[in-house]
This record gives structure tokens, C-alpha cells and sequence, in this order.
């Protein structure tokens, strides 16, 4: 009985030691920079691993009065690829720690 208890222990210990692996990861992705970009990079959305959006720069040649749709569609483009990028790094740093879990 005193072996398996001890197992146990082990086990437990593990698992605080991933939590707390878990839990830096989480917050270096939260601070990363990410950049996301539009076609030709006309516009770049600047955002962190939390999915946070921290600047929108916007080329100002793209700047149309007449036909303001594309610049729509231009920061709707560049929005998602950071959130995409994001998304992408957060499953690659912690994608190792929920693999396998029910649930995640």
C-alpha cells in the first residue's frame, strides 16, 4: 500500500511542476509580439499572445476616399493573420502540455 501512496506523490509532484511550466509559457506567449500584414503589407496589425491588438499601421498610399472597402478588407486581412499567427505559436508552446488531456 505504502509503495503505491508513494507513486502517487511522485505523480502529484509532476503534475505541479508541469502547472508551473504551464503557467511561464503562458505568460511569455501573452507578452510575444506578433505581426500580421495585409497583402503587400500595405496594413500591419501589431498584437500579443493574448490575443491583444497593440498598434494598426496603415500605408498611406492605400488610402482612398473614393473606395474605402479595400482599406476594410485590408485590416480585416491583416487582423486575422495575427490572430492566426497567434493561435499557430500558442498550440506549438502549449500543445505539449495539453496533448493527450480530455478536454483541451
Amino acid at each position: 500500500m505504502m509503495r503505491g501512496m508513494g507513486n502517487m506523490q511522485g505523480m502529484m509532484k509532476q503534475v505541479q511542476k508541469m502547472q508551473k511550466e504551464m503557467v511561464k509559457a503562458q505568460e511569455a506567449l501573452n507578452e510575444k509580439e506578433f505581426v500580421g500584414e495585409s497583402t503587400n503589407s500595405y496594413v500591419k496589425v501589431h498584437g500579443t499572445g493574448d490575443k491583444k491588438i497593440t498598434e494598426i499601421i496603415i500605408d498611406p498610399v492605400i488610402i482612398d476616399s473614393e473606395d474605402p472597402e479595400m482599406l476594410q478588407d485590408l485590416i480585416v486581412m491583416a487582423v486575422n493573420d495575427v490572430i492566426t499567427k497567434i493561435e499557430v505559436e500558442t498550440e506549438a508552446v502549449m500543445g505539449k502540455y495539453t496533448k493527450g488531456m480530455p478536454g483541451f
